[in-house]
């Protein structure tokens, strides 16, 4: 895959804009595995092989394990996830899926009984960021930087 334009290089600007806004939901107090898990998450859902191959790394540097990753896709149907976690996935999701019918009523008010306001915002705005990394990383088809030795054995 050929990347199409480099926006760090093009436009600095709106690269850092995007950044600012990741540096406020990584400074956000948001658990740094929840963070990560859902931008594994929203980056499964958007198809981004660039985020996915960051977010998995980081995720094992915070402590989180290859099956909790592995079974990200299927969170519904296995014990692994806490109902905070689960809440935020579903929100996550949500958002990540709007042209679905938008942040059905339920979600939101699952999120809200194992979140504050202001974590309800951190987890809205680090759904948005991830999601803005993935639309970014996939028009501009950036490659994803995986160990070509690791994935040819």
């Amino acid at each position: 895959m050929q990347q199409r334009i480099d926006v760090t290089k093009v436009s600095p600007a709106a690269f850092q804009a995007v950044a600012a806004l990741q540096s406020y939901v990584d400074q956000s107090g948001l658990d740094p595995k929840l963070r990560e898990l859902i931008k594994i998450r929203a980056s499964q859902i958007n198809g981004c092989a660039y985020c996915l191959a960051v977010h998995t790394r980081d995720a094992r540097k915070h402590g989180e394990t290859d099956e909790r990753m592995h079974l990200l896709n299927a969170w519904r149907e296995t014990p692994l996830y806490s109902a905070r976690e689960r809440a935020a996935l579903a929100w996550a999701e949500a958002i990540t899926l709007l042209t679905e019918g938008h942040v059905p009523d339920d979600v939101f008010e699952t999120v809200r009984k194992q979140f504050s306001e202001k974590e309800i915002v951190d987890l809205t705005a680090a759904a948005v960021a991830i999601n803005t990394w993935n639309r970014l990383s996939i028009a501009f088809r950036v490659p994803p930087q995986v160990d070509t030795k690791k994935a040819a054995a």
